[in-house]
């Protein structure tokens, strides 16, 4: 009879592409990817008992992370240690994704009138060797004025384009940077189980953290718009949202915040409703740990997938979103994935312009105080 060959260990099976050369069997590794945090990383490590060191590794070089023959990350390399001691010789090298030069770097100082989302972004990116750049949205603003200050990090700038136009921005597993947002529109990718019985379980554990710490059931956003040549300065913008679930619990925790940047009500109302987002995104927590690194269909967790959770201990049946995950394994470990899941729905994109130069306007109170206006990008 033909011996039943396993793959999965294959599928599962981490390799860096560096210089034209696979290298893999670690004896440990790590791969991050978050949303909310720039630059995905990655670090391995490997023992050398004959004392060879790959020359083709060094610092700066392109590389393309796997997981079986599919692609997670492209970057580069960003640190290698190299250990000799008395009992082992052992070398580990870590990097992170296209984000991290945009990360590190300043943004080239540039100035232009009525720039695209696109425009902007290529002028932000392209310097720095991020040539791959996709824009998913039916439809971009034009900046009026676009003044990119020195020292301004190529990454902060990206996001104030996009969350300008209520984007957000990432990178794919090939390298492409996007700006785009969540689609909750997708059908989840996977149900995770864990059942009293044991029956249908594949969680190896599950973790729910709940925090009032940072939730609010109003945020108040108040603003100010500039006087001009030709219009009135616009003063006691306001813009008020509730956290119906809070509201409906007779949960009272207001918070009123002070926005120079909302200089008109809509864009005050869609900052109370990005901080309402933010602190119902901080309120719930769930961390699964599962084995390997593939939904039952095949498909490699990946951030901003929705997942289905069935959790009898826990009293949850619903859809989570996926907003981080975390490989990890190595020689004689197993392959294992965290998987930090947040409540679906919840994370909104508004659109909310950066000012990033200082103004000064001068105005006066209702009681006739003058009063100094200072806006800090």
């Amino acid at each position: 009879m033909p011996t039943r060959v396993d793959r999965s260990r294959d599928l599962d099976q981490v390799s860096l592409l560096i210089g034209g050369k696979v290298h893999s069997s670690w004896s440990r590794y790590d791969i991050d990817s978050d949303l909310l945090i720039p630059a995905d990383a990655w670090q391995v490590e490997l023992g050398l008992p004959r004392g060879e060191f790959p020359p083709t590794v060094a610092p700066g070089e392109r590389v393309e992370v796997r997981v079986g023959a599919d692609p997670v990350m492209t970057g580069r390399i960003d640190e290698i240690a190299h250990r000799v001691g008395k009992d082992a010789h052992t070398l580990s090298i870590s990097g992170r994704d296209g984000a991290a030069v945009l990360v590190d770097c300043s943004a080239p100082i540039f100035t232009a009138k009525q720039a695209t989302l696109a425009e902007i972004v290529a002028n932000v990116a392209r310097p720095l060797g991020v040539t791959r750049i996709r824009i998913d949205a039916d439809a971009a603003a034009a900046r009026e004025k676009v003044n990119v200050q020195p020292g301004e990090s190529a990454w902060d700038t990206i996001v104030h384009a996009a969350e300008a136009n209520g984007l957000w921005p990432w990178f794919e597993p090939d390298g492409t940077l996007v700006i785009g947002g969540p689609d909750y529109s997708k059908a989840p990718v996977a149900s995770l189980v864990m059942r009293r019985s044991g029956q249908g379980n594949n969680l190896v554990s599950l973790d729910l953290a709940q925090s009032m710490a940072e939730r609010y059931s109003d945020f108040t956003v108040l603003g100010q718009g500039h006087g001009t040549s030709v219009e009135a300065g616009r003063h006691a913008l306001r813009a008020a949202v509730k956290d119906a679930e809070l509201s409906n619990r007779g949960i009272y925790r207001p918070r009123i915040v002070v926005d120079y940047d909302a200089d008109n009500t809509g864009i005050a109302r869609s900052r109370a409703r990005k901080l309402l987002s933010d602190s119902r995104l901080r309120g719930l927590t769930l961390t699964a740990t599962v084995r390997g690194h593939r939904t039952s269909d095949g498909q490699l967790w990946q951030p901003g997938q929705r997942i289905h959770v069935l959790s009898e201990p826990h009293g949850l049946d619903g859809i989570y979103f996926l907003m981080a995950r975390k490989f990890t394994g190595g020689r004689g470990l197993g392959s294992t994935s965290r998987l930090v899941l947040k409540e679906d729905g919840v994370w909104v994109l508004d659109a909310h312009p950066h000012k990033r130069a200082k103004k000064r306007a001068r105005g006066r109170t209702k009681k006739g105080e003058e009063l100094e206006i200072i806006d800090v990008g």
